[in-house]
């Protein structure tokens, strides 16, 4: 199970380096977890190399809070215009309720059935 991390309509993960992945979603995306903002800056890995087998590669940005905005940088992806896209901002109430949106969904399809009794 990957991650898929879109901006403006663009995979960000497809666009930074064919070879990746994005990580796990439970990971990411769980409340708390390395994609929710801080005052202090952090850098989250988002994707890894895949293909043609796992490997060191790391896609990573720098997630942080400034007032009601939540800030990636250190990206490196070409936008809609073909320019390198190096830093995007998100409203802070839109963000965490698109990343509380996304777990929600991800806790659906987690559902386990109850054991058999036996």
């Amino acid at each position: 199970m990957h991650t898929y991390l879109f901006i403006d309509g663009l995979d960000v993960v497809a666009r930074s380096g064919s070879r990746m992945a994005g990580l796990d979603p439970r990971r990411l995306l769980r409340p708390g977890g390395p994609l929710y903002p801080t005052d202090m800056p952090r850098t989250v890995d988002v994707a890894a190399q895949e293909q043609p087998e796992p490997g060191p590669g790391r896609l990573t940005i720098r997630v942080r809070l400034r007032g009601e905005m939540v800030i990636w940088s250190d990206l490196m992806y070409p936008g809609l215009e073909g320019r390198v896209v190096e830093e995007v901002r998100f409203r802070l109430e839109q963000y965490l309720g698109e990343v509380e949106r996304a777990y929600a969904a991800l806790k659906d399809q987690l559902v386990i059935p109850p054991s058999e009794p036996g």
